[in-house]
This record gives structure tokens, sequence and C-alpha cells, in this order.
């Protein structure tokens, strides 16, 4: 357990640190024009790392499956769980850190963003040769210019000041809440579709399988679902966002979300009945369209657009942790919540719940709240980050040494 949780700790602490710093990178070095769909490229390939651990854990279920068989659960309680099947979940955990040693090397190569550089080290010989090494174009230096910038007010003030209170305190309060409100759907629909499956009869019973049967079902299961709603909705954002704009995106997200749960909830005894399975499975594969192709990419994209050079990833950083908050809420909560008041169709050791209706319920409500704040959120189409931070602002534009809002070739 300890080990567990050390490996938990630090996956937050490193894996979980690269959100903003992904997202900055990207910003900083996108030009004005396609920045939108290049963040959210960046973040759609969590899409397709959702997709091959799907995969991935198909394969080794299926190869084990083959190859040890044992009795259901309700026939053989101990026999249900053949000692070889530990082994399956520390394969597919293993196969995971190879990404993320792959991605070490490279990440150790990247280059500080030229504004950082430039602005807050105030580099600009190093920042003028990062970006030519970038962008593989001859950027010259040009210290004075970015002297004068520095100099500006809008680079000066702190995280706690008045001063970014006044302009960016509504900001960050927007970026944070819908942050926070969409993980509470997001994470609580992901980690427990299994009990969402087994409750409209898609996937049987835990008690009528083997523990090697039932992770190959909701491998099966789960990668569907990824496959139909979750990375076409990546790649939506992607190909719309710098035509629809962030805010529409989000807001839109936000509605079809709340709409999709509110018909997942209203009818539900409808979808659990015998035969109805397949619409449930659909609407509920909306929703994850819509998370995805609306406030799920939306989040990831905007904090790293409209906060001030000096502080945009350490803004990013407080939304993103303001998410993971949501997602725990969302996790537990939905755990206890979604528990049946019947006893015999709760999971042993949790106290009655609201059951999954009420639960979806409560997530619609959580979408819709998502929606309202949205409004706190600006929309940064088509403008440089100078122009949306207000770091330019009384100001004539400056070219900085990294040439910010110069439309290059990327």
């Amino acid at each position: 357990m300890a080990t567990l949780c050390f490996f938990r700790f630090w996956l937050g602490f490193g894996i979980g640190g690269d959100y903003p710093l992904s997202a900055t990178i990207m910003s900083e070095y996108a030009n004005k024009k396609t920045r939108g769909a290049f963040i959210a490229a960046v973040f759609a390939m969590q899409g397709f790392g959702i997709l091959t651990g799907g995969i991935v854990a198909i394969i080794i279920s299926a190869a084990f499956k083959g190859r040890f068989d044992s009795p259901a659960y309700q026939d053989d309680p101990a026999g249900s769980t053949v000692p070889e099947a530990d082994y399956i979940w520390r394969t597919i955990l293993m196969l995971g850190a190879l990404p993320a040693a792959l991605t070490y090397y490279w990440r150790m190569k990247m280059p500080e963003t030229a504004r950082y550089t430039a602005l807050v080290a105030k580099n600009a010989k190093q920042a003028a040769s990062d970006m030519s090494k970038v962008l593989q174009v001859d950027i010259a230096e040009e210290q004075e210019k970015v002297e004068q910038l520095t100099m500006k007010e809008a680079n000066s003030f702190g995280l706690f000041s008045r001063e970014f209170a006044r302009r960016h305190g509504v900001h960050l309060l927007g970026t944070t809440t819908t942050w926070f409100l969409l993980d509470i759907a997001f994470y609580s629909q992901n980690l427990f579709q299994k009990d969402i499956f087994t409750a409209i009869g898609w996937i049987p019973k835990a008690a009528t399988m083997n523990a090697i049967e039932e992770v190959f079902r909701i491998a099966r299961a789960q990668t569907l679902i990824a496959l139909c709603g979750t990375v076409p909705g990546y790649w939506f954002t992607v190909a719309l966002i710098d035509t629809v704009g962030r805010f529409t995106i989000q807001l839109m997200g936000f509605f079809f979300m709340t709409v999709f749960m509110l018909g997942l909830a209203i009818p539900y005894h409808h979808w659990t009945t015998k035969g109805n399975h397949i619409g449930f499975i659909i609407m509920y594969g909306l929703t994850f369209f819509f998370a995805n192709f609306g406030p799920n990419s939306t989040t990831f994209i905007v904090p790293a657009e409209i906060f001030p050079a000096r502080l945009r990833s350490t803004c990013h950083g407080i939304s993103a942790a303001a998410g993971k908050a949501g997602a725990i809420v969302g996790a537990f909560g939905f755990l206890y919540a979604a528990q049946s008041k019947d006893p015999a169709k709760r999971d042993k050791g949790y106290p009655a719940g609201i059951g999954v209706r009420n639960a979806l319920f409560v997530l619609a409500a959580s979408n819709l709240l998502g929606m309202i704040f949205t409004f706190l959120v600006p929309e940064s189409k088509g403008k440089s980050l100078e122009e949306i931070s207000g770091e330019n602002e009384d100001e004539d534009p400056i070219d900085s040494a990294a040439a910010y809002n110069r439309t290059v070739p990327v």
C-alpha cells in the first residue's frame, strides 16, 4: 500500500505537472491563427492513450483468459480468481511505464519557451537561439525590446497582488470552477463505467464471471466507448476550435453533457429494461463525445492563453489542480452516491446511496453549473497571447526577441 501511495504521489507530482508545461509550451510556440488547434492536438493524444490502454488490457486479459480457465464467482468464490490473474494488472501497469520512459528523454531536451527566457529570465540571446532551433528560422536578438517589455507593469505584478486580481481574478475563477465542475462528471463517468454497464445489463453481473473474464469485458466496453465517443470528440475540437472558438465549444459541450445526462437519468428505468441498453450506450457515448468536443479540451487550452507569460503555467497548474479536486469529488462521491438503497443490489461494505439514476441527476447539475461559469472565461480565438493577457495594454505592440506574434510555419 505504501509503495502504491508513493507511486501515485509521484504520478501526480511529475506527470500531472506536465499539464501546464505542455499546454504553455505549445501556446507560446504556436501562431495565433492555429494556436488552438495545436494545443488541442497535444491534449488529443490523451485519447489515443486511453484507446491504447484499453486495447492492451483486452489483449493481455484475453491471453490469460484462454490459458487459465476458472469458474464464476457465484460457483466458486475462491477459485474464480486464479493466482495468475494477479499478473494481469501488474503487466498492464508495467507496460504503461514504457511511454513515460520514452517521453523522459525528449522532455529533457526541450528548451524553456522563448517568452519565459526573454521576459522572466531576461535573456534575449538565449530566447532567440531556442526559437531558431525549434522553428528552424533565423531570429535576431533584440535585447532592447525585451527590456522595454519587461519594464511594463503588466509583467511586474505577482499572483497574489491586487493588480492580478483586478486583471485576471475573474478569469482564474472561471478556469478553476469550470475545470472543477467538469471533472466531477467526467471522472465519475470514467471510473465507474463498469457499474453503469452492469446496471443496464450491457455486461453481466460480477458474480456471474470470473476475475479474468470481468477484466476482459470491462476493457472491451470501455475501449468501444473511447473509440466511438472519446477520441472523435478530441479531434472535432482540433478541427473546429480556431473557427468556432473556445467559448462556444465549451458552452456547447457543457450544454449537451447536461442534456444527455438528463436523457439518461429521466427515463433511467426504461434504459435498464432488457433490450433497451443500446440506446443508453449511444447516449452515454455522446456525453463523452461532447465532453471532449467541449470542456474537457477547452479547460486545458484556455488557461494556457489568457494569463501573462510569467504566471501562465502557474495559473494553468492551479486550474488543473482544481480539476483534480473535482475528480476526487466525482470519484469518491459517485462511488458512494451510486449505491442502491436495496441492500441486495448494493456493493458489500457500502452504505445506502441515492442510486445511479439520482447520481446522474447530480452530474447533470454539475454540468449545468459549468455552463454558467463558462461566462467568466474570455474568448481567445484569433488574438495574440499579449493581446489576450493585456501585456501590451496602453502601448503599441512590441515584437520581442522571440517574435511572439509572428505567423511562422510550424
